[in-house]
């Protein structure tokens, strides 16, 4: 496992991380681009580890990276629907403290040269909160169907699950490191 190459798993995480400011700014006035701008990046997330496990091409770098590239499209994307009035501060603010806490606490194993490995509960969330994120950008653009609500549903089992598995790579974090 070596430090810092570019490969195709690298090139996909910082893809994600590009596709921030477009989605941003495309979102807005036009959800569908937005929409699929982020489902697009989103599926970068799923390609790079999937990538990187089949071909050997996991790196230190990609292992750091990655889950900050995920949580810089998350944070950005729960910020911009608050900003449109899609989605509760409250909500938003949850979320991204559970972020910052759990990339925290895999950067701070990592410098202990332990890796905290994704867990279900954290995948569940994931899978939610990319879900209910594409329905509150799309809100009612979709042939006329509106995403508003089932948006909204996605987003409290996203806003549980994200309590649940934070608390649980707390505990993974403090029997391993401590």
């Amino acid at each position: 496992m070596g430090t810092v190459r570019f490969n195709i798993p690298t090139v996909l995480t910082f893809s994600r991380i590009i596709s921030i400011p477009f989605f941003l700014l495309i979102a807005p006035t036009r959800p569908l681009l937005g929409a699929i701008v982020f489902s697009l990046a989103s599926l970068t997330d799923f390609l790079d580890g999937y990538i990187a496990r089949k071909t050997g091409q996991i790196t230190k770098f990609g292992i750091l990276l990655d889950p900050i590239a995920d949580k810089f499209l998350v944070i950005s994307a729960l910020i911009l629907l608050v900003d449109m009035g899609r989605l509760s501060v409250f909500v938003a603010t949850v979320i991204i403290i559970r972020e910052f806490l759990v990339t925290g606490l895999r950067i701070a194993a990592l410098t202990k040269k332990i890796v905290i490995q994704a867990e279900m509960g954290g995948k569940l969330k994931t899978v939610a909160q990319i879900a209910a994120i594409i329905c509150l950008v799309l809100g009612d653009t979709l042939f006329g169907i509106d995403l508003y609500i089932p948006g909204q549903i996605l987003i409290w089992i996203a806003l549980i699950l994200a309590v649940v598995s934070g608390v649980q790579y707390t505990i993974s974090f403090w029997k391993k490191v401590v």
